[in-house]
């Protein structure tokens, strides 16, 4: 395999605190990566780099790794703009939120649904996203809930089954019988294509008890629990994923001490979305007091069409270093390490020796521009798997 050096860097983030400036983002002026195939086999300062095949100069540029998106849901059809303008205007709307996109994905073609997912992350891509997990959930069907999962998994290895996304439209008023369907029929199809299994446990969802089944049911198939909990107010979510070592739960908005306290005590990572505020206009997440508790926090998009339709990562750190009590310097770790650890994944998120060679080149002498610089494109070039993937910028 050819070796390449990107060369003259101004400022790279690493996420290994044991390299540069010995923070957590490991940072080290005046530097180089070298990749070998689709890994990162030296990193340090520019003067010290070892000959390689190629160099790639990026001009003083800051180099962070690929944003790692833990929470997205892209296997869908239709669009919600008239819910999203009668929110924004203060009108009611009385239109089936959800299930809106639950009748508009079931009528779509697989061939649609997977241009559909192709399209965005092609949208993410060029906004540094160079991992992503996504979800099924549109579906409520065995049948669409297993071809959401066949689609997805063309796209990506991190593969959710969400078939307790809601009670299903066609079982509004035999809840415990679409539990069953979940834990039933509709795991045994669905098992094959995912590797973890989310509920969303919330008043008007999945209560704890329901939860906690479909988790257990999931678990004793394979699949590794995740869970979208305490969203909407104070509930069972977050202690529930503790319980099981959930890989992470997501959205985490409404917190009791001790939710924070079983957090910071477990290796369940707590997964904040800022987007979904930003688009209803809800309460944001305090990052800061989870942070300082000790816990370990992720930040991702919640790409979907109803409340979190934005596939930009960097806007998400915009919004967190605003907001919710964020650093720059958090805000990106948790966008990539963090985002990696949500996946349980130590081979992304970071640019150390041994990691997969994702790499983002901002337009910029450093990444706190990110937040610094809000809604600028300042994504320059994406490197995925050791390859250019997203050409360089012109200007």
């Amino acid at each position: 395999m050819t070796t390449t050096a990107i060369t003259h860097i101004s400022a790279l983030v690493t996420n290994d605190p044991s390299l540069g400036d010995g923070s957590p983002l490991g940072l080290i002026q005046g530097a180089a990566v070298v990749i070998e195939g689709d890994r990162v086999v030296w990193t340090g300062e520019s003067s010290k780099a070892p000959a390689t095949d190629n160099a790639v100069d990026v001009g003083g540029r800051a180099v962070i790794p690929g944003f790692v998106d833990s929470h997205s849901h892209l296997v869908f059809a239709g669009d919600r703009t008239e819910e999203f303008n009668a929110r924004m205007s203060g009108r009611a709307y009385s239109a089936g939120g959800i299930r809106t996109t639950v009748a508009a994905t079931r009528a779509a073609t697989d061939e649609e649904l997977s241009a559909n997912v192709a399209r965005y992350l092609a949208e993410a891509l060029c906004q540094g996203t160079t991992t992503f997990e996504t979800k099924s959930g549109y579906g409520l069907t065995v049948e669409d809930e297993a071809r959401a999962l066949r689609v997805a998994a063309r796209h990506t290895d991190e593969v959710t089954f969400l078939g307790a996304h809601i009670v299903s439209p066609d079982y509004a008023d035999d809840p415990a019988g679409y539990v069953d369907l979940v834990t039933g029929p509709m795991l045994d199809a669905c098992a094959p294509y995912a590797r973890w299994i989310d509920v969303f446990c919330e008043r008007g969802a999945f209560d704890g008890d329901q939860a906690r089944a479909i988790l257990t049911a999931g678990r004793a198939r394979g699949l590794h629990p995740r869970i979208h909990a305490n969203q909407l107010g104070h509930g069972p979510g977050v202690q529930l994923a503790v319980e099981l070592d959930a890989a992470s739960a997501d959205h985490c908005t409404h917190l009791t001490d001790a939710d924070v306290d079983a957090l910071a005590q477990s290796r369940t990572v707590a997964t904040l979305l800022p987007g979904a505020e930003f688009s209803t206009r809800a309460a944001w997440p305090d990052a800061r007091r989870l942070l300082d508790a000790g816990a370990t926090v992720a930040l991702s998009t919640d790409c979907n069409p109803g409340s979190s339709f934005t596939s930009s990562v960097p806007f998400c750190i915009a919004l967190a270093v605003r907001d919710m009590g964020m650093t720059p310097d958090e805000a990106l770790w948790s966008a990539t390490a963090g985002g990696a650890a949500a996946l349980r994944r130590d081979d992304i998120g970071r640019i150390t020796p041994g990691a997969r060679a994702d790499l983002v080149v901002l337009d910029a002498p450093s990444h706190v521009h990110l937040a610094y610089r809000p809604g600028v494109p300042l994504v320059h070039e994406v490197w995925r798997r050791g390859e250019r993937v997203a050409a360089p910028r012109s200007g």
